[in-house]
C-alpha cells in the first residue's frame, strides 16, 4: 500500500497562512469601494463624510422635541379634560365639550400646549374684577360685540381689518356668550403693564386655582358684557406718547438688561453691532427661539429696530385692559387673535392658490421685495431700521463696499474665521445667490416716492414682486416691518423655506417649531451668511425636508379652522373672566352629572 508522504510541519503552517493571505486580498480587493485604499489601486475615488455642523444638532433636537409634542395629543373628550386640568389647575369653561366636538369635526389636532398663549395673555385678569372687565370693554372704541348670536362692530370709519376679525368671530358666535370684544387698530402694540404689577397679578391667579367640586360648578355663563340700558363709566387709558423703548422696558423683570440700558439718542453714528456669535446661540446659530425674539434680553435692539427708534405711532397704556390685536411685542399685555391677513384670501398675503416650482426646480437664491417699512425712517435714522440692515447685508454692491473700506453705516461683516464662510470674496459669494430689494423706500418726509434722496446711494428701487412668484425661489427671509410680517404663514404654507427673525408674538407661537418647520434668525441678522453657508454647501435636502414638513405643518395646525378653534377657546375663557360667577364657572362631564344624579336620587330615598 502505497503512503502520502510526510509533508513537514513548518511547510503545512507556511502553506496555511499563505491560503489566508489570499482570502484576505480577495475580500480586501472585492470591497475597496467602502474601504480606504490608496487612490492608485482603488476601483472608485474615495468619498469624504460631510463634518457635523451646529445646524444638524438644531435639526435633530427639533426633530426629538416635535415628536415628544405629539405624544401629548388628547383624541378623546376625557382625555382633554384631564390635560386641561393637569395644565390649567382649574376646570375647563362652560362649552368645553362643544369647543372639543367642534375641533374633532374639523379634523384637528388638540394638543393642550397649542393653547398656552391663551392663558399668557388672560391670566393676568383673574386679579382684575369681572365688572371692571365688562366696563372696560363696554367703553374702549373700536370693538366687535357679540349679543344673542349676532356680531356688530362699532368704529370711526370702515377697516378691512375690523371687518375680517368679525367675520371670523361670526363663524363660531352661536357658540359664544354675549361679549364686548376691543380691538387695537393700530399696528404697533399699545398697553405696556409694569413688571411688578403683571408678576402680583399672575401670583393671584395662581392662588385662585381649584378644581371646583362637580356639585358646586356653575355650567352656564351669566353676565359676560354690559346691559343694553346700563350705564357705563368712562373708561381712561391714560394714552401716552413719547418715545417708546421707555414706556415698553416697565414690562421688563427689573433685573433684566433692558431695564439698566441707558438708551440712544443720536442715531447718526454706527449702531451698536457685534460680529461675533450671538449670545446663547449654539456655535453662532439661533438655539434658543423664545430668547431672541425677547427685547428685554437684548437692549441692544433699541438702536437696531424701527419700532424703538421711532414707530410711525405711539398711543401706549399702562393700564391692564382687554385689548385684541394680531401681534405684539414680548412684554405687552394685548389678547393675541389670529391676524386678519391671515384670514383674509388676498394674494398680496397669501400668494393665492399656488405655492411655486416643485423644490428642485425653484431659484438656489433668497428672495425679498418689500417698503422699507419699520417706523418713520429720516435721514439721521435710517441705518438703524431692520429691513434696512437686512437688505444691505444680502446685497453684493453694498458688501463690496464694507470690504473695501471696512465701513458700512448700518451692518457689520462677520468676524474673521466666524461661521467657517468660503474663502475669497463675501460680496461674489452673496452676489451668487442674494435677491433683496426695496419696492419704496418710504422716507419721512416723503417727498419722492417710491425714490429718496438720502437713500438713493445706498438702494436701488425694484418693482414689486407677487408672492406667488417669490414662491419660485428656495429661500423666502421674513423680517419686520411696522409691527409682525403679514406675510409669514403664507410663506410656511409654500413649498419654499422661510427664514425668519422678529422681536413679535404671535398666536400660534407655541405650534411652531424653529429648525422643523422653519428657519429662525438672529434679529442682527449676523447669522444669515451661516444659515445659506450650510443650506447651499451641500445639504439642499436639509432645505426641502424643512421647507416641505414646514408646509404639511401649516396645512394642519395653521388652517383657518385651526383659527376658528383658537378663537372659539379663547372667547370663551374671556367669557369666563368676565362673569361675576367666574370662580365656580366650568364644564362638568356627563358622567360627573349622572354620578351627582344618581347620588341625589339616593339621597332623596
Amino acid at each position: 500500500m502505497l503512503t502520502a508522504p510526510r509533508i513537514n510541519g513548518r511547510f503545512s503552517q507556511l502553506l496555511l497562512l499563505a491560503a489566508v493571505l489570499l482570502i484576505l486580498t480577495i475580500v480586501f480587493y472585492a470591497n475597496a469601494d467602502t474601504i480606504h485604499v490608496p487612490e492608485s489601486i482603488s476601483r472608485k475615488p474615495p468619498t469624504k463624510a460631510r463634518p457635523h455642523h451646529p445646524i444638524d444638532d438644531l435639526i435633530e433636537e427639533a426633530d426629538r422635541q416635535q415628536d415628544a409634542l405629539l405624544q401629548k395629543e388628547s383624541h378623546t373628550l376625557a382625555d382633554a379634560v384631564r390635560a386641561y386640568e393637569d395644565r390649567r389647575g382649574r376646570r375647563p369653561p362652560p362649552g368645553f365639550d362643544a369647543w372639543f366636538h367642534f375641533a374633532q369635526e374639523n379634523n384637528a389636532l388638540i394638543i393642550e400646549d397649542f393653547f398656552d398663549r391663551i392663558y399668557h395673555d388672560l391670566n393676568p385678569f383673574w386679579a382684575v374684577p369681572p365688572s371692571s372687565i365688562r366696563q372696560q370693554a363696554g367703553d374702549i372704541f373700536h370693538r366687535i360685540s357679540i349679543r344673542n348670536g349676532n356680531t356688530s362692530q362699532l368704529s370711526d370709519q370702515p377697516r378691512v381689518w375690523l371687518d375680517l376679525w368679525e367675520n371670523l368671530i361670526g363663524t363660531i358666535v352661536h357658540h359664544l356668550p354675549d361679549l364686548d370684544i376691543p380691538i387695537n387698530v393700530m399696528d404697533e402694540s399699545r398697553v405696556v403693564v409694569p413688571w411688578e404689577t403683571i408678576d402680583e397679578y399672575m401670583t393671584a391667579e395662581k392662588k385662585s386655582r381649584r378644581i371646583v367640586p362637580a356639585s358646586e360648578v356653575v355650567g352656564k355663563f351669566g353676565k359676560t358684557s354690559v346691559g343694553k340700558d346700563e350705564e357705563v363709566p368712562q373708561f381712561d387709558p391714560q394714552w401716552e406718547g413719547g418715545p417708546y423703548w421707555d414706556r415698553a422696558v416697565i414690562g421688563c423683570h427689573p433685573d433684566s438688561p433692558a431695564r439698566s440700558y441707558k438708551a440712544e439718542v443720536d442715531y447718526t453714528v454706527f449702531p451698536p453691532l457685534n460680529n461675533s456669535y450671538p449670545q446663547k446661540s449654539h456655535e453662532g446659530y439661533v438655539a434658543n427661539w423664545t430668547y431672541v425674539k425677547q427685547p428685554c434680553e437684548h437692549p441692544q435692539l433699541q438702536g437696531l429696530h424701527g419700532t424703538f427708534v421711532e414707530p410711525i405711532s405711539i398711543s401706549n397704556s399702562r393700564k391692564l385692559m382687554p385689548l385684541f390685536g394680531g401681534s405684539k411685542l414680548p412684554m405687552n399685555n394685548e389678547i393675541l387673535l389670529p391676524p386678519a391677513m391671515y384670514w383674509t384670501d388676498d394674494p398680496f398675503y397669501s400668494g393665492g392658490e399656488e405655492h411655486g416650482a416643485e423644490w428642485d426646480k425653484k431659484k438656489n437664491k433668497i428672495i425679498w421685495r418689500g417698503a422699507a417699512s419699520g417706523g418713520r425712517n429720516k435721514d439721521t435714522t435710517w441705518a438703524r431700521f431692520q429691513r434696512h440692515r437686512f437688505v444691505s447685508m444680502v446685497n453684493s454692491t453694498s458688501i463690496a463696499r464694507a470690504e473695501e473700506t471696512g465701513k458700512q453705516p448700518n451692518f457689520e461683516l462677520p468676524e474673521s474665521g466666524q461661521y467657517d464662510l468660503p474663502s475669497g470674496s463675501l460680496a461674489k459669494w452673496v452676489g451668487e445667490w442674494g435677491d433683496a430689494a426695496f419696492v419704496h423706500l418710504l422716507c419721512f418726509p416723503d417727498t419722492r416716492p417710491p425714490f429718496c434722496d438720502y437713500d438713493d446711494a445706498f438702494y436701488q428701487v425694484k418693482p414689486s414682486m407677487p408672492m406667488g412668484e417669490q414662491y419660485n425661489y428656495k429661500y423666502l427671509p421674513d423680517i419686520d416691518g411696522n409691527s409682525f410680517s403679514g406675510r409669514y404663514r403664507g410663506f410656511l404654507g409654500s413649498t419654499s423655506l422661510p427664514i425668519k427673525a422678529t422681536i413679535y408674538d404671535e398666536w400660534h407661537d407655541s405650534r411652531m417649531m424653529a429648525w422643523k418647520h422653519f428657519v429662525p434668525m438672529d434679529n442682527t441678522f449676523v447669522d444669515i451668511y451661516g444659515i445659506m453657508h450650510y443650506f447651499l454647501g451641500g445639504r439642499d435636502a436639509a432645505a426641502k425636508k424643512i421647507a416641505l414638513e414646514g408646509k404639511e405643518w401649516t396645512e394642519t395646525v395653521l388652517r383657518r379652522e385651526d383659527m376658528q378653534i383658537y378663537v372659539f377657546r379663547l372667547l370663551l375663557e374671556y367669557g369666563r373672566l368676565c362673569d361675576d360667577n367666574r370662580e365656580k364657572l366650568g364644564y362638568v362631564s356627563e358622567a360627573e352629572r349622572l354620578l351627582l344624579s344618581g347620588l341625589d336620587a339616593a339621597g332623596a330615598k
